[in-house]
């Protein structure tokens, strides 16, 4: 196939490279087997998940320099809820993986789809309709007081965890340069001692003028890892321009949810006053075991509402 064009374009420019480096792994295969026969086998295995990784490539590259239709939807099709533990040690740790879990149970109750993407629950995307509106004002400190269950003498412990909402969309509003980004990937490895990897699937990509990263090893295929890393890496980045707007205007507002900051104190969780707390709107819900089973819809609908009403 001739990808010339795709070579010469800055939006296919990476994906190209990535095409031609799979024609040369596949020259090396064909080479491989040809000077060890005991290969042959495992060869054709690998050089036609090659072809078919190239022509996953080349049907991206087509879609990528496709006319847009003008029609298109601008609402998230998904989110992607990031967890990482604060003040607290281990309890910090456990209380992010709390969160992760109650925001699971919710989706569930909405029909929503749920995929875990990181094994320790800090990375989770919930995909269904309206999803983001909901989860949107998600994004920031949750703290927490409780007991914990290591706590001897019965002392209530204060922990935090930050929760952030990356809007997964159909057509991100930021473009991607690929001059900017460093794509990496890593093969998943084949069974011991054979010379014929298989095909790479796990993608990290840097993001090299502000340092994000982001990694995805939990799609089945290569081209999936790295779509769905490319789609975090956007809403990182539309999230990131949204923070610096919000925080310059935060003083122009009368009143106001909050900047959408993650490192901006939120809501606590009193476990010991069976209270749940939004600071942001100075509401108060009670029966926090309900709510940490994913019963969220008067917390998350007062929300909603009252950023409506927001000038």
């Amino acid at each position: 196939m001739d990808i010339s064009d795709f070579r010469s374009n800055p939006k296919t420019t990476y994906l190209a490279a990535e095409y031609d480096r799979l024609q040369k792994e596949s020259a090396r295969v064909s080479e491989m087997a040809i000077d060890d026969p005991a290969l042959a086998e495992l060869a054709r295995e690998e050089e036609a998940e090659l072809t078919t990784r190239q022509k996953e490539l080349y049907e991206q590259m087509e879609t990528i320099l496709a006319p847009k239709g003008r029609g298109d939807s601008d609402e998230p099709v998904s989110v992607v809820m990031e967890f990482r533990a604060g003040a607290g040690g281990d309890e910090a740790a456990l209380f992010a993986s709390d969160l992760a879990r109650m925001y699971m149970r919710y989706a569930e109750r909405k029909g929503w789809e749920v995929k875990i993407l990181e094994s320790d629950l800090s990375s989770i995307e919930i995909r269904g309709a309206g999803v983001y509106a909901l989860l949107k004002w998600e994004t920031g400190v949750h703290r927490v007081q409780r007991i914990p269950v290591t706590e001897k003498v019965g002392r209530v412990h204060t922990s935090t965890a930050s929760v952030a909402i990356l809007p997964i969309r159909a057509h991100p509003k930021i473009e991607l340069n690929p001059a900017d980004i460093v794509m990496e990937f890593s093969r998943s490895g084949g069974a011991g001692g054979q010379n014929v990897n298989k095909v790479e699937t796990a993608v990290r990509i840097v993001h090299t003028p502000t340092g994000l990263e982001v990694r995805s090893q939990s799609e089945r295929s290569q081209k999936a890892n790295r779509d769905k890393a490319l789609a975090i890496l956007a809403a990182k980045l539309e999230t990131f321009e949204e923070e610096k707007a919000a925080k310059a205007h935060a003083a122009e507002r009368k009143a106001q949810i909050g900047t959408g900051d993650r490192s901006e104190k939120i809501r606590t969780y009193n476990f010991t006053q069976d209270r749940v707390t939004d600071h942001r709107i100075k509401e108060s819900w009670h029966n926090i075991e309900a709510i940490m089973e994913g019963d969220l819809d008067d917390m998350l609908e007062t929300l909603q509402n009252f950023a409506l009403k927001t000038p």
